[in-house]
């Protein structure tokens, strides 16, 4: 398909995922309400609707990472409650017990609850706040009821009143020899070419979400990097080649 060569490989069964849903929208005139996706996946998506006759509508405040979708005709009214979410609580002796957001994420995963389920998790001064499918509100009160040493009890909340993250983007420019995922890797972590080798080798390294395990994978611009234990990263612009063939990139790292 020539639509495929916008993206790239690794994105294939998405684009199809978002061409079955359009086909489907299109013919039975009935709207389509997807799982929590990511930035990039919502992106894609965008940009695969964008000139067809149907409505797209996201979830929750753009400050949010994860929103679920909703493909529509485009003469039907969308309400923020089609989204079919729920805002959970809980809290716990933060003064005793340590509980980080992998922590929580964890013990979601070790249950069984698909990532796609879940939306944006914040873990702060004692409180967890984590949007999810309203399908799975039940399950998640019934039998999430301890996170590591911590007992949790969930309640539903006003979406409203959802906490917001302190975390911050610091941006950064550098010139770089080449955009290869170890290349970029190095210089916004500063560590050694051969470490950045063995984070990705190893399978520490994500872009948008995916694993890259290549160290020649080429980034692109917009490109979301997770390095494990170090945190999230963008390569937020690449602003072209120097005369000596090396490439002027913008990235910020989140802290």
């Amino acid at each position: 398909m020539e639509i495929y060569q916008h993206f790239r490989k690794e994105e294939r069964p998405f684009i199809d995922q978002v061409e079955a849903w359009r086909k489907d929208v299109e013919m039975r005139f009935q709207r389509k309400l997807t799982d929590f996706l990511n930035p990039r996946e919502r992106q894609i998506a965008t940009s695969l609707l964008r000139n067809t006759d149907l409505q797209v509508e996201f979830s929750g405040e753009d400050d949010e990472e994860r929103r679920r979708m909703i493909i529509a005709p485009e003469y039907e009214l969308i309400e923020e409650e089609d989204f079919q979410l729920t805002l959970l609580e809980a809290s716990y002796p933060a003064k005793f017990v340590s509980l980080e957001h992998r922590d929580v994420l964890g013990a979601f995963m070790s249950l069984g609850i698909k990532r796609e389920k879940l939306g944006d998790l914040i873990v702060k001064d004692g409180f967890i706040h984590i949007i999810a499918a309203a399908e799975i509100s039940d399950f998640i009160k019934m039998q999430l009821q301890q996170i590591n040493k911590a007992s949790v009890r969930w309640k539903e909340i006003e979406m409203g009143s959802r906490m917001t993250s302190e975390e911050e983007w610091k941006e950064s420019s550098a010139t770089v020899s080449s955009l290869r995922i170890d290349v970029v890797l190095k210089e916004i972590y500063n560590m050694p070419r051969k470490k950045s080798v063995m984070y990705i080798k190893g399978g520490q390294v994500k872009v948008n979400f995916r694993t890259v395990d290549d160290p020649s994978f080429l980034l692109e611009e917009g490109d979301l990097i997770s390095l494990r234990g170090k945190g999230r990263s963008e390569l937020t612009e690449v602003m072209g080649q120097t005369k000596k063939d090396k490439w002027r990139i913008t990235f910020s790292v989140l802290s």
